[in-house]
């Protein structure tokens, strides 16, 4: 049986920490589908064009991952590609209680899809999308932070 997990984000940008918990389900599952969503609830710096390119050239060396462009609802987009596990990562409590709610609402719509929820290792626990654009914005070194093709957009960009 082929299991297949999604590990759904905004990526805005991916993050090394979005690449150890995405690596940990490739040890778990058959097949990761990352799907990269728009999120209307933030204005991203990257437009899912960019995010997708620096997802996929970040994950390349993992041949399990599949990179992707979500679209509409995450569990309907999960039944539509016949994937029944949703994996979410995990920082702090504050995260837990959020992503909560969003699996109990999820759960409500599609009951066949589960979420599951991996605790990042303590190095990235700081770390987020957010704190790397302000950080970038501000002129500060993120190498240690982001994949080189997202070190690489950054200096593309214009404005961040």
């Amino acid at each position: 049986m082929n299991e297949r997990a999604m590990c759904p984000g905004s990526f805005d940008p991916i993050t090394y920490g979005h690449i150890d918990i995405i690596s940990r389900t490739a040890r778990v599952f058959d097949e990761v589908v990352v799907s990269v969503f728009d999120n209307p609830n933030k204005q991203h710096c990257f437009s899912c064009e960019e995010r997708l390119y620096m997802a996929s050239e970040s994950l390349k060396s993992i041949p399990n991952v599949v990179v992707e462009e979500g679209e509409g609802l995450l569990v309907e987009h999960a039944n539509k590609r016949g994937i029944k596990v949703i994996i979410k990562g995990l920082r702090a409590v504050s995260d837990f209680e959020y992503e909560f709610q969003m699996a109990q609402m999820n759960m409500a719509i599609a009951d066949r899809v589960e979420t599951l929820f991996m605790m990042t290792k303590p190095e990235y626990s700081y770390l987020s999308s957010s704190v790397v654009k302000e950080l970038a914005r501000l002129g500060a070194d993120v190498s240690d932070m982001v994949p080189a093709p997202v070190e690489q957009a950054f200096e593309e960009k214009d404005e961040i």
